[in-house]
């Protein structure tokens, strides 16, 4: 039986919620797509913090029941408790910088009236206003189960997703402090001995981070100031020097100019994929390597 608590159960259920509400074949109406939004983002919740510990989403009583469930020593048929939404979305809020509780509450308040009132609920916003809006918090409680969008709805729907994401002005700021902040926090933990023997046995297997792209170089890690690694395929320049070695003899030196695409650490375990995250977070743009004469970039002009 799977416990009530467990969180990878409640990241599965999450799935299949989120799935539901992005059906699109017409038979469901934004206001029931919005409602299975709404309850996968508090499973998502749930999920991140049960993560942490299954401490941190039981409902205190006066008997302790909730709280002995979830610590393990309580097994049987006893009904364990979650606590609401609000205090969920507090939590996390505390929890996943820059996760927001408000406007976390604001979905699941209209979730609330779309139930239990007389009101219609989601209405108030327009979808193509609604959606970033959610995914916007979605997005950092996925980062904070160290997940990301393509392993919550799929590969067929991520850039629905990720075009939802693009119109939140704040998304991109957003999305690189909670990367940022998740690596700080799994480092602090792990140092600390405070993370579950699981997730501490999946720390310390070795693990590439690395894309592999092309080009790299070293630079300081924006979460803990290690060394971390810059990689990039994409040459946009080149500079070739000539070193005399001899009377005959000429060195050839290409220095080329790689567009910042991902960045790693290996040791507080941040990955920023993308150009405009690297950017965010203080990265350099581009940066310059060593290459040979075949890396030579050679610009293209068209001839219109």
């Amino acid at each position: 039986m799977i416990a009530p608590y467990d969180h990878e159960a409640l990241w599965t259920k999450a799935k299949l919620f989120i799935n539901r509400a992005m059906d699109d074949d017409g038979i469901r109406s934004f206001d029931e797509q919005a409602l299975w939004a709404a309850l996968a983002l508090e499973l998502l919740g749930k999920s991140a913090l049960a993560r942490v510990s299954p401490l941190l989403i039981a409902e205190p009583s006066e008997d302790g029941a909730n709280l002995l469930i979830a610590s393990g020593l309580v097994e049987g048929d006893a009904r364990f408790i979650s606590v609401r939404a609000k205090t969920i979305f507090s939590r996390c809020q505390r929890s996943f910088k820059p996760f927001n509780s408000a406007e976390a509450s604001k979905i699941t308040n209209a979730r609330n009236e779309y139930l239990h009132g007389a009101g219609a609920g989601f209405v108030a916003l327009p979808p193509k206003a609604w959606w970033p809006r959610f995914w916007s918090q979605a997005a950092i409680l996925i980062s904070a189960l160290d997940k990301d969008i393509e392993d919550f709805v799929g590969a067929d729907r991520e850039e629905v997703v990720t075009s939802h994401l693009s119109q939140n002005a704040k998304n991109v700021e957003h999305r690189t402090e909670a990367l940022i902040e998740r690596a700080k926090q799994r480092l602090a933990q792990y140092r600390s001995g405070a993370l579950s023997a699981k997730v501490a046995a999946e720390w310390k297997r070795e693990v590439d981070l690395t894309a592999g792209f092309n080009h790299r170089c070293f630079h300081g890690c924006p979460a803990c100031d290690s060394e971390g690694i810059l990689e990039g395929h994409v040459v946009s320049d080149s500079e070739v020097e000539y070193e005399q070695v001899s009377e005959d003899d000429f060195d050839v030196l290409v220095t080329l100019t790689v567009g910042s695409e991902y960045f790693s650490c290996q040791t507080c375990r941040l990955i920023l994929d993308n150009y405009e995250f690297i950017v965010q977070a203080g990265l350099p743009e581009d940066f310059e390597v060593a290459g040979d004469q075949g890396d030579i970039y050679e610009p293209e002009y068209g001839n219109d």
